[in-house]
């Protein structure tokens, strides 16, 4: 399954276009690699997402191609998540 598509139905990111935005601009990697829109994501990826001032580090638990708000939640497991802190200067 497509990168964008997976962040849109999983609910991770609520609009597609806005899935490829992110992922296009180099703030999601799988499994280390940085991510394209395009790329295809499975079962046991690891992403990484660079969400505004938080990190969400997610493992793929499952795929489909239309997930009702329960099922959505059924598609990853939140491993780590983290706030970004900006130093003072």
């Amino acid at each position: 399954m497509r990168l964008d598509k997976y962040l849109k139905v999983s609910r991770l990111i609520k609009r597609r276009t806005l899935a490829k935005e992110v992922s296009d601009q180099g703030r999601i990697t799988i499994n280390g690699n940085t991510a394209k829109a395009s790329s295809v994501v499975a079962v046991g990826d690891e992403l990484v997402i660079r969400l505004g001032q938080r990190i969400v580090t997610v493992e793929v638990t499952g795929l489909s191609e239309h997930a009702t708000k329960d099922n959505a939640k059924q598609m990853f497991e939140v491993k780590k998540e983290e706030k970004i802190t900006s130093s003072p200067e």
